[in-house]
């Protein structure tokens, strides 16, 4: 697959079932409106409420610039998914602001909401990496499902809007 400025792949998935819970790394799974991430607890969204933190992603570039910003040696790596983030994007910078459209596969489309602040918990994994986390949305991104599908690991992202 040739990558362009405007798309890049899908490079992980995680779930959560419940908060501090274990992180679950899979290979495929169906995201919905309703419901997020299939099987994440973040993603249910509360009748009458509007969804913005539903679903999380963070660049595999801005993870490794953080660890690098560590001084961290390559065996010293953390995984992307003590970040706690539900996907990883490779491959493809994504506008800082909200109200980008990405879209991931042959149908699933998510709304940026909002920077992802990296939380205290992130110097419980390493000190200081909540700090290595802090600059130009390094931390992540936060967004709601727009429209439902199925996505994998490989998966081509695209910016639509």
């Amino acid at each position: 697959m040739e990558l362009t400025a405007r798309t890049g792949r899908l490079a992980g998935i995680a779930r959560r079932p419940r908060p501090r819970g274990p992180v679950e790394v899979i290979r495929s799974v169906s995201v919905t409106t309703v419901e997020g991430v299939h099987g994440n607890f973040r993603g249910a969204v509360m009748p009458g409420k509007r969804p913005r933190r539903q679903i999380s992603l963070i660049e595999a570039e801005s993870w490794a610039a953080a660890l690098a910003d560590l001084g961290l040696h390559p065996e010293d790596m953390l995984a992307w998914s003590v970040r706690r983030a539900d996907l990883l994007v490779q491959g493809l910078r994504l506008p800082r602001e909200a109200g980008t459209v990405l879209a991931i596969g042959s149908s699933l489309r998510i709304e940026v909401t909002m920077e992802c602040d990296p939380c205290s918990r992130m110097d419980e994994i390493q000190p200081g990496l909540r700090s290595a986390l802090m600059p130009d949305w390094r931390g992540g991104f936060l967004g709601k499902v727009v429209t439902d599908g199925d996505i994998a690991v490989g998966d081509e992202i695209r910016i639509e809007a």
